[in-house]
């Protein structure tokens, strides 16, 4: 049987564009990968880069900050001795270009911190007013020499003591304030600290320094906060400076939450102002421009200096001299480790770079094998952001950065050796006899907190402010048979025995009063089981001040 076909169905697709679509994702897939390539292998050289950069500038800053060392140490310290006048005048020029420099310097290096987001910023309690007045003295020659007028007003409502970067308030400060001077050819300069807002905690300071000066054009005020920007091309010409300051200023407080402003009028004077916020704080501040008084154990300090230059042994030689201080000095790392075996010191001052075996070297000797809390104070002239956590990562107390200021070092040597002072009087009294147990384990709290030193500090402080007036309300409400209150006050003492590591047969004993205090039966034991819950949170409260005290010290 015969069929004839009487039709085809044909299905086509035109598959061009797919085709075209997966070429250009196999293109983009491949431009992709070598974009990644790409820019893996620019990250490695930028981070290359950035090691270079670093090593070039901690290099770079030892070795200039080295021989800035000497010379600004020794400009300070011949004036004191007899001396022609001539002589007295070459050696004050020394000690001007020498700080200019110097000024010059750490701004370079403030500038890079800044830039790359790692500057750090303390929390220390300092008076305010104090503080502005000691920076205005170094300005008094100047002004006086230029005949201007200076006038400071403060506002009286600002709390006495304020918790904040007391460094880094008086280097924005400072360089407003020089710059007013060096502008300013006749008239005045206001300096004036204004309270802007307050609440329980904290308070907003608006700071102003305004002067006679030249003024800024309009069109320059926008730009005026901008890296190496001067008023005009002329300004470097007659008044010097490299334009860094402002910039760096700005970052400073913007880093702090803050905010810069200025106003000006060309030939009638500028206004710089900035604001802050602090903490407020109960503590008392130390006066950071006075020197701390030497106690008549302090007087006998002795003192190991690790120095390799010998220029700078001198000097420090002629520094610790003149503190009445008894030291000895030696040339490297594996000197001070002998000198260590044979004699204590109460304090150690290192510099970082030396032969042998360097600072580090020798400061994880001291406290990992001969196993010292000794304190150790960096001398580096290496101020990175690298080199200071070296310093801080192998156990050292504190640095002075080269060129030292005699003022700084001085103090600084003195809070330590203190400090350590204060530790081993606690160290002694929790090893006398009358301690015959602890009643307190942190380790609870320690894994609650994670370690987080902050915290812990602040619910040990909790627990020191609550519990002496619970112990006494709990005595009060049994002599007073008042069961309600004595339930209530042992009712809130009980969860922190198990927070502060307080043996829990404390804690069954606290809540057999509690039942007590609720049903008044069985009453046998009562007032022996109180009077020993009120010793036990006693002695407590005293082993917690003492940990609160190292918990603070390690931070």
């Amino acid at each position: 049987m015969n069929r004839e076909i009487l039709c085809e169905v044909v299905f086509a697709r035109d598959i061009t564009e797919k085709k075209k679509t997966e070429k250009e994702l196999t293109e983009a897939r491949i431009f992709a990968e070598l974009a990644t390539a790409i820019a893996k292998e620019a990250l490695s050289k930028a981070k290359d880069a950035v090691k270079a950069t670093q090593q070039f500038l901690s290099n770079m800053s030892h070795e200039i900050r080295t021989s800035m060392n000497a010379i600004i140490g020794f400009s300070k310290i011949t004036p004191k001795t007899d001396r022609s006048v001539k002589q007295r005048e070459c050696l004050n020029a020394i000690k001007i270009n020498g700080d200019n420099l110097i000024v010059l310097i750490n701004d370079i290096f403030d500038l890079a911190k800044v830039e790359a987001g790692k500057i750090t910023f303390e929390e220390i309690p300092f008076r305010l007013a104090s503080s502005i007045s000691s920076i205005l003295h170094l300005f008094e020659t100047k002004i006086q020499e230029k005949n201007l007028e200076l006038l400071i007003e403060y506002d009286k409502k600002i709390p006495e003591v304020l918790v904040g970067d007391l460094v880094r308030l008086h280097q924005i400060i400072l360089n407003l304030v020089k710059n007013a001077v060096k502008f300013t050819t006749r008239g005045t300069i206001r300096v004036s600290a204004d309270l802007l807002d307050e609440d329980d905690e904290k308070v907003k300071v608006k700071f102003s320094i305004s002067d006679t000066r030249i003024g800024i054009q309009e069109n320059k005020i926008s730009n005026i906060f901008d890296n190496f920007q001067q008023t005009t091309t002329g300004t470097s010409q007659l008044y010097g400076g490299t334009g860094l300051g402002l910039v760096i200023l700005n970052q400073l407080v913007e880093q702090q939450g803050g905010t810069t402003n200025v106003e000006s009028k060309v030939d009638e004077g500028s206004t710089f102002s900035f604001s802050l916020n602090f903490k407020k704080t109960r503590v008392e501040a130390q006066d950071v421009n006075e020197l701390m008084e030497i106690e008549t154990e302090i007087k006998n300090t002795k003192i190991l200096v690790v120095e390799d230059i010998a220029l700078n042994q001198f000097l420090m030689k002629t520094m610790l001299d003149n503190f009445s201080f008894e030291f000895d000095i030696t040339a490297n790392g594996k000197l001070a480790i002998e000198k260590l075996k044979q004699k204590s010191y109460d304090i150690i001052l290192i510099d970082l770079q030396m032969p042998e075996i360097n600072g580090n070297e020798t400061n994880e000797y001291i406290r990992n094998v001969i196993h010292s809390t000794m304190p150790i104070i960096a001398l580096t002239a290496n101020v990175t952001i690298v080199d200071l956590a070296k310093c801080r990562a192998v156990g050292k107390n504190d640095y002075i950065a080269k060129p030292m200021d005699e003022r700084q070092l001085y103090n600084k040597i003195l809070s330590l050796v203190q400090t350590a002072s204060m530790l081993n009087i606690i160290e002694e009294i929790e090893n006398e006899e009358i301690i015959k147990m602890k009643y307190i384990d942190l380790k609870y709290l320690s894994n609650l907190t994670k370690s987080n030193q902050k915290l812990m500090s602040e619910m040990i402080s909790l627990y020191l402010e609550q519990t002496p007036p619970l112990i006494y309300s709990m005595k009060q409400s049994l002599k007073n048979k008042d069961w309600s209150l004595l339930q209530a006050s042992v009712h809130k003492m009980i969860p922190s025995f198990s927070i502060m590591g307080i043996s829990a047969d404390y804690e069954h004993m606290a809540k057999k009063i509690q039942e007590f205090a609720s049903t008044q039966e069985e009453t046998d034991g009562i007032s022996e089981m109180v009077l020993k819950i009120e010793n036990v949170c006693t002695q407590a409260c005293q082993e917690l001040e003492v940990e609160l005290l190292k918990i603070r010290n390690n931070q």
